[in-house]
Protein backbone atom coordinates (compact mmCIF):
# COMPACT_ATOMS: atom_id res chain seq x y z
CA UNK A 1 0.00 0.00 0.00
CA UNK A 2 1.28 3.44 -0.87
CA UNK A 3 2.19 6.47 1.47
CA UNK A 4 -0.80 7.88 -0.16
CA UNK A 5 -3.10 5.53 0.13
CA UNK A 6 -2.18 5.45 4.22
CA UNK A 7 -3.12 8.65 4.69
CA UNK A 8 -6.15 8.71 2.07
CA UNK A 9 -7.62 5.66 4.61
CA UNK A 10 -6.13 7.55 8.23
CA UNK A 11 -7.95 10.86 6.87
CA UNK A 12 -11.46 8.74 6.52
CA UNK A 13 -11.02 6.93 9.68
CA UNK A 14 -10.02 9.30 11.37
CA UNK A 15 -13.16 11.53 10.00
CA UNK A 16 -15.70 9.02 11.05
CA UNK A 17 -14.46 8.67 14.52
CA UNK A 18 -14.26 12.31 14.78
CA UNK A 19 -18.24 12.35 13.36
CA UNK A 20 -19.32 10.23 16.15
CA UNK A 21 -17.21 11.75 18.83
CA UNK A 22 -18.91 15.36 18.06
CA UNK A 23 -22.30 13.73 19.01
CA UNK A 24 -21.03 13.75 22.67
CA UNK A 25 -23.14 16.71 24.31
CA UNK A 26 -26.05 15.54 22.44
CA UNK A 27 -25.85 11.80 23.81
CA UNK A 28 -25.90 12.73 27.04
CA UNK A 29 -29.45 14.26 26.83
CA UNK A 30 -30.41 10.91 25.44
CA UNK A 31 -32.02 8.87 28.20
CA UNK A 32 -30.05 5.74 27.48
CA UNK A 33 -27.30 7.91 26.17
CA UNK A 34 -25.19 7.49 28.89
CA UNK A 35 -24.28 3.92 28.51
CA UNK A 36 -22.61 4.98 24.76
CA UNK A 37 -20.48 7.69 26.54
CA UNK A 38 -18.61 4.40 27.99
CA UNK A 39 -17.54 3.53 24.67
CA UNK A 40 -16.36 6.63 23.83
CA UNK A 41 -13.60 6.64 25.75
CA UNK A 42 -12.12 3.46 23.84
CA UNK A 43 -12.99 5.76 20.46
CA UNK A 44 -10.90 8.63 22.15
CA UNK A 45 -8.19 5.79 22.76
CA UNK A 46 -8.51 4.47 19.26
CA UNK A 47 -8.34 7.45 17.62
CA UNK A 48 -5.00 8.64 19.78
CA UNK A 49 -3.18 5.92 18.09
CA UNK A 50 -4.79 5.36 14.27
CA UNK A 51 -1.70 6.40 13.03
CA UNK A 52 -0.32 3.01 14.48
CA UNK A 53 -2.86 0.93 12.59
CA UNK A 54 -2.64 -0.33 9.22
CA UNK A 55 -6.08 -0.58 7.23
CA UNK A 56 -7.44 -1.31 4.09
CA UNK A 57 -9.70 -0.01 2.09
CA UNK A 58 -12.46 -3.16 2.88
CA UNK A 59 -11.78 -1.98 6.83
CA UNK A 60 -12.48 1.83 5.63
CA UNK A 61 -15.43 0.81 3.83
CA UNK A 62 -16.78 -1.23 6.72
CA UNK A 63 -15.90 1.53 9.09
CA UNK A 64 -17.56 4.32 7.05
CA UNK A 65 -21.11 2.06 6.46
CA UNK A 66 -20.63 1.56 10.28
CA UNK A 67 -20.74 5.24 10.94
CA UNK A 68 -23.43 5.63 8.55
CA UNK A 69 -25.58 3.40 10.32
CA UNK A 70 -24.86 4.52 13.54
CA UNK A 71 -25.77 7.94 12.80
CA UNK A 72 -28.89 6.73 10.95
CA UNK A 73 -29.96 5.00 13.84
CA UNK A 74 -29.36 7.86 16.16
CA UNK A 75 -31.50 10.50 14.22
CA UNK A 76 -34.85 9.05 15.93
CA UNK A 77 -33.91 9.15 19.15
CA UNK A 78 -32.18 12.57 19.31
CA UNK A 79 -34.91 14.00 17.22
CA UNK A 80 -36.83 12.81 20.25
CA UNK A 81 -34.76 14.91 22.78
CA UNK A 82 -36.63 16.58 25.45
CA UNK A 83 -37.64 19.87 23.74
CA UNK A 84 -36.31 21.31 27.29
CA UNK A 85 -33.14 20.33 26.87
CA UNK A 86 -32.58 21.83 23.17
CA UNK A 87 -34.24 24.91 24.44
CA UNK A 88 -31.69 25.16 27.64
CA UNK A 89 -28.92 24.54 25.10
CA UNK A 90 -29.86 27.54 23.28
CA UNK A 91 -30.26 29.82 26.09
CA UNK A 92 -26.41 29.07 27.00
Amino acid sequence: MSDSSSVKHLVRITNCLQTILDLESQLEQLENGHSLLDEFAVLKSFLEKIDEVELSESDVERIETATSNFLRELQGPLARRKPRARAERRLQ
